[in-house]
């Protein structure tokens, strides 16, 4: 799932879910927007709602989780409880006798077909955006290259594709995501692709190469997660 944004107005919340995912779940993924403002107490609470869970957590982070400059912050608060934090990095898990792995960057804005990014132009905050999801599709594909594991998940928090965040307005679509973080998750060989950011996005999408993708940003969900059963050779589909 995506977007918890722990505040302290939602402090609390996912926990007594989250406290059960070993009857549902092997692994959990965020992907991004895991706090409201990067502040440290946002971070507390985060943590608080993360910690001593039952299966392993992976995560990347997503842009708010950078409003303070603390990213980095956060993340070793995070590793401190033992979340595994990607950023143009993979992990490899066992999970019932199959190796998982799962490669992991917040990713970035840069358009879609039709839909061009303009990184020339706003804000410092928009180019940055603009210039990082070219860079972390990259980053991402070299992180999926790094793994021998029989499934292969992206992680990241902007979107690869326009089907997940039909719902937005398409004057936005520019800044939700980047058309490259799809191209990577194809070259990587990618099993499924997960993001966030999209908050009036749709939950199913895929690449051109027909890799599924899913908008787990919670207010898509409207859940406190979502449970896909993937395999080797099996077509990821929601199950709760």
């Amino acid at each position: 799932m995506a977007d918890t944004h722990l505040r302290p107005a939602v402090a609390g919340r996912f926990r007594p879910d989250f406290l059960r995912l070993a009857e549902h779940a092997d692994v959990l993924l965020l992907a991004g927007d895991l706090t409201d403002g990067g502040t440290p107490r946002d971070a507390e609470l985060l943590c608080a709602e993360v910690a001593d869970l039952p299966v392993p957590v992976v995560a990347v982070l997503g842009n708010h989780d950078h409003d303070r400059k603390l990213a980095w912050r956060i993340s070793a608060q995070l590793t401190d409880i033992g979340v595994h934090m990607l950023d143009g990095t993979a992990i490899t898990l066992e999970c019932n006798g199959i190796r998982l792995g799962i490669a992991g960057v917040m990713g970035g804005s840069g358009g879609f077909p039709g839909h061009p990014g303009t990184p020339d132009v706003g804000t410092e905050e928009h180019r940055a955006r603009m210039l990082r999801g070219p860079v972390d599709a990259e980053r991402l594909r070299q992180a999926l290259d790094t793994l021998d594991t029989d499934i292969r998940i992206a992680l990241m928090h902007f979107a690869p594709v326009i089907d997940t965040i039909v719902g937005e307005s398409v004057k936005f679509y520019p800044g939700l995501g980047c058309h490259e973080l799809a191209e990577a998750v194809d070259a990587g060989r990618a099993t499924l692709a997960l993001h966030g950011h999209a908050h009036s996005g749709t939950e199913l999408g895929s690449t051109a190469g027909g890799v599924p993708v899913r908008n787990v940003s919670h207010p898509v969900l409207g859940r406190s997660y979502a449970v896909y059963h993937v395999g080797p050779d099996r077509v990821p589909h929601p199950d709760r």
